[in-house]
C-alpha cells in the first residue's frame, strides 16, 4: 500500500516553551518522497504554525 499515516509536530512551541500540538495526516509515498510541512493550527500558541513531520 503506497499511502500511509504520518505524525506532524508543531516547530514552533518547543521555543516557547508550550506543549507542542501534533496532528495526522497521510501522504502517499511514491509520489511524496519528502517530509510533509503545512501550516496547522496550535491551540496552545493560539495561532497557525508550521508543522513538520516527525518520525514513527
Amino acid at each position: 500500500m503506497p499511502r500511509e499515516s504520518v505524525i506532524i509536530e508543531c516547530t514552533e512551541a518547543r521555543k516557547e516553551g508550550k506543549p507542542p500540538s501534533r496532528y495526522m495526516a497521510s501522504r502517499n509515498k511514491k509520489l511524496q518522497t519528502d517530509p510533509i510541512e503545512k501550516k496547522k493550527y496550535n491551540r496552545f500558541l493560539r495561532r497557525h504554525t508550521l508543522h513538520r513531520e516527525i518520525k514513527n
